[in-house]
C-alpha cells in the first residue's frame, strides 16, 4: 500500500518530465520519421537550449525572451548539421556526432559567460525565489496557474498545431516529400538539400525549447542534460507508435503520440524506480525499453500476422 502511494504520488513528476521531453520527442519525429534521419545533434542542442535560457534568466531576462534566444540557438545548431550534411557532403549521423561534439564545448563556455573566475562552467543554477521562472517542478501537485502542467500542456497543443499548419504547406509538403522519397522529390523540381537543412532547423529548435524549459523546471542547467535525448527521443516516438499507432492516423495525433509516449517512458522509469532499481541503471533500462518496442512490431508483423495464400486473387 506504502509502494503504491508513493508511486501516486510521484505521477505528477513523471507527467511533468514527460511533457517537457515530450516536445523534444517531437523534434526528434521530425527528423527520424519525416526526413527519414537520425539526427545525433539533439544531445547537444538540448543542452544548448538549457545553457542559453539559463544563463539570459540569470542576466534578468524575461523567460519568454530567453526561451526565444535557446530556440534560436538551437536552430542555429541544427542549421551546422544540415549544411554539414548537404554542403560538406558528411553523412547526417555523422554531421550530428560533429555538431554534438562542438557544443559540448560551446555549452561549457556559454553557462560561463558573466564569471570573471572561469571560463568554463559545468552547472548553472536557476531559483523560482530569485529569478523569474515561467515553471518549476516545486509546484507540480498544485492545483492552480503556477503548476507546470499547465504551462506545458498549451505549450504541446499550440506547438501541434502550429506544425499541422505548416506541414500541410506547400513548404512543409516539400519537406515530407523529400523524407519520403529524395529522388521523386528532385524529379518534381523540389530543392531537397534545402529541405533537409529546414528540418534540421526545426527540429533543433523544438529540441532547445525543450531544454529551456527543462532547465527552469528542474532548477538548472547542466552540461551533460542532454546526454541520451536521442534515445529518450526515439524511446517517446517509438512507444507511441506501437500503442497508439492504429487510432492515431492523423498527422497531429502522431505528433501528440510521441509526447504520449514520453509521457508514459517516465511513468514506466518512476515505477521502476520505485520498485528498487538505482538511477545509475537507467540507461540500461532505456535500451531495453527501444529495443522492446522495436521488436514488437517486428514479431507482431513475422509471426503472429496471418499469411497470404497463393492464388487468393480471383480470376477476372
Amino acid at each position: 500500500m506504502d509502494f503504491l502511494l508513493t508511486f501516486l504520488n510521484s505521477l505528477p513528476g513523471a507527467f511533468g518530465q514527460g511533457l517537457a521531453w515530450g516536445i523534444m520527442a517531437i523534434g526528434v519525429y521530425i527528423t527520424f520519421r519525416i526526413l527519414d534521419i537520425a539526427d545525433l545533434t539533439v544531445d547537444g542542442s538540448l543542452a544548448t537550449g538549457g545553457a542559453v535560457a539559463a544563463l539570459c534568466i540569470t542576466q534578468g531576462w524575461n523567460p519568454w525572451l530567453a526561451l526565444l534566444a535557446a530556440v534560436i540557438a538551437g536552430m542555429l545548431a541544427g542549421l551546422v548539421t544540415g549544411l554539414f550534411h548537404t554542403a560538406c557532403g558528411i553523412p547526417a549521423i555523422l554531421a550530428g556526432i560533429l555538431t554534438q561534439l562542438a557544443l559540448y564545448s560551446i555549452n561549457l563556455r556559454i553557462m560561463a559567460i558573466g564569471e570573471e573566475s572561469a571560463k568554463t562552467k559545468a552547472t548553472l543554477a536557476l531559483s523560482v525565489d530569485k529569478q523569474d521562472l515561467l515553471l518549476s517542478s516545486r509546484y507540480i501537485r498544485e492545483l492552480g496557474p503556477n503548476n507546470p502542467l499547465l504551462l506545458l500542456g498549451v505549450l504541446t497543443v499550440v506547438i501541434i498545431a502550429v506544425l499541422y499548419w505548416f506541414f500541410g504547406t506547400e513548404l512543409g509538403s516539400s519537406l515530407r516529400a523529400t523524407g519520403a522519397n529524395q529522388a521523386m522529390a528532385r524529379a518534381q523540381g523540389i530543392n531537397t538539400s534545402f529541405g533537409k537543412v529546414l528540418g534540421l532547423v526545426i527540429s533543433n529548435g523544438l529540441v532547445a525549447l525543450s531544454g529551456g524549459l527543462l532547465a527552469q523546471y528542474q532548477g538548472s542547467s547542466t552540461v551533460d542534460m542532454g546526454r541520451g535525448a536521442i534515445v529518450i527521443g526515439l524511446a517517446a516516438v517509438i512507444i507511441g507508435e506501437v500503442l497508439l499507432g492504429k487510432v492515431f492516423r492523423n498527422f497531429a495525433l502522431k505528433l501528440l503520440s510521441a509526447v504520449v509516449g514520453a509521457i508514459i517512458y517516465y511513468v514506466v522509469i518512476t515505477l521502476v524506480l520505485r520498485l528498487g532499481l538505482e538511477s545509475t541503471d537507467l540507461k540500461l533500462l532505456t535500451a531495453l525499453v527501444v529495443a522492446v518496442f522495436l521488436t514488437i512490431p517486428y514479431w507482431k508483423g513475422r509471426y503472429f500476422s496471418k499469411p497470404v495464400k497463393k492464388g487468393a486473387t480471383p480470376h477476372a
